[in-house]
């Protein structure tokens, strides 16, 4: 019985990838919690436990006493005798092996429950501890189920969730379909293994398949300060060198686009502009709206607004398929980006001239009325001095 408990444990131990000294630990724990509760909390033993041999053995330590008190920690000179074949005096040590059959089926059985709970515990933190240093990292994962909210997959053993909102809306994914998603996040529940949460929706998804394309963004040569992204439809990505000799942009699209070409692929044709980035917010702005050619950029810094001026012909670039150039270009540059027409400016710029021109026209028309009523007050005056005289 002994070998059928070790065994089963240590097979299941290497399935699960738990270190046998911890397996041996749970299972020391899990025997003093049945010898405490056979013999007494007060009881004197020690639990081995070889995981090579496959061996445990339970030895209960008792004390030689003329007069017996307790019997879980005292035995009679006679009985050790019987028991060992040896000669005992009173006050000597007594040590006794105690069969794992003592302890009856019932006790066994609970034994091997409360040891298979201890390894999901186990389990569970082991799953805990590697995937939260997974967090941020890309994995290839197995889907072998999909349900209308999310899609189930399978990393190393483990299952792993990747919901409707963070997939790419155009993908379709198919059972036993091989992918790359990034690990966004993961919680411990009450019951049941970890919650980890995968993505491709992310935006530091992209950031990673930019790190692992560009050797340079890896090495930490170029730096990523920004992404706005519309998963599966268009991304801009602002970038930096840290070596003047480096154009961050070019080392980026590669030869012929071929980096920024395998990056699309992945992403099922996503577009991708990379832009350099510049502390110069109206040049930022300007580079973020891409193609289109801005004509001037006025800022309001304090709250985050950029008025951008730009010919008729370029309103339809700066705005985008479904309003995304302008709305990525935003994102990525913090600003509140409105788009003033030169022709709506032309208009304005006359509104106000000709209200301006009507001001005038009164305070000049108001201007004659105070004087005319001066000179008739001067009249007035006149005629009532002659009337004096």
């Amino acid at each position: 019985m002994k070998s059928e408990i070790v065994d089963a444990f240590s097979m299941m131990a290497k399935e699960k990838n738990i270190d046998r000294d911890i397996l041996a630990s749970v299972i020391k724990d899990s025997f003093k919690k049945m010898m405490e509760k056979k013999y007494g909390l007060e009881s004197n033993f020690e639990i081995v436990v070889n995981m090579e041999k496959g061996d445990i053995e339970i030895f209960l330590y008792k004390v030689v006493a003329e007069e017996i008190k307790d019997s879980n920690t005292e035995i009679d000179v006679e009985t050790a005798k019987e028991k060992s074949g040896e000669d005992f005096a009173v006050g000597d040590d007594y040590v006794e092996e105690i069969p794992i059959e003592e302890f009856g089926r019932r006790m066994v059985i609970n034994l091997k429950q409360n040891l298979n709970q201890k390894i999901r515990e186990i389990e569970k933190e082991i799953t805990y501890n590697t995937y939260k240093d997974l967090v941020g990292e890309i994995i290839v994962g197995e889907i072998y189920q999909i349900k209308p909210t999310s899609i189930l997959m399978i990393h190393n053993g483990n299952e792993v969730i990747f919901p409707k909102g963070e997939q790419i809306p155009k993908e379709r994914y198919k059972k036993g379909d091989t992918i790359r998603t990034i690990v966004k996040s993961i919680e411990k529940r009450q019951s049941g293994p970890p919650l980890i949460i995968v993505s491709r929706a992310d935006e530091q998804f992209l950031e990673k398949l930019f790190e692992l394309e560009i050797p340079e963004i890896y090495d930490g040569i170029i730096d990523i300060r920004g992404i706005a992204r519309e998963p599966g439809e268009r991304a801009k990505i602002a970038v930096t060198s840290n070596d003047d000799r480096i154009d961050a942009v070019g080392a980026c699209v590669g030869m012929k686009g071929i980096r920024i070409h395998s990056i699309v692929r992945e992403l099922s044709n996503e577009n991708i502009d990379v832009i350099n980035y510049t502390d110069d917010p109206a040049l930022y702005i300007s580079r973020a709206l891409s193609p289109a050619k801005l004509n001037d950029v006025h800022l309001d810094n304090e709250n985050r607004i950029a008025k951008i001026y730009a010919d008729e012909d370029q309103i339809s670039l700066i705005i985008g398929k479904s309003g995304q150039n302008i709305k990525l270009a935003s994102k990525l540059t913090a600003f509140q980006i409105d788009v003033v027409r030169l022709a709506e400016e032309k208009e304005e710029e006359e509104k106000e001239e000709e209200e301006k021109e009507e001001e005038e026209e009164k305070e000049e028309e108001d201007d004659e009325i105070e004087t005319e009523d001066e000179e008739g007050t001067e009249v007035v005056e006149g005629k009532k001095s002659e009337d004096k005289g």
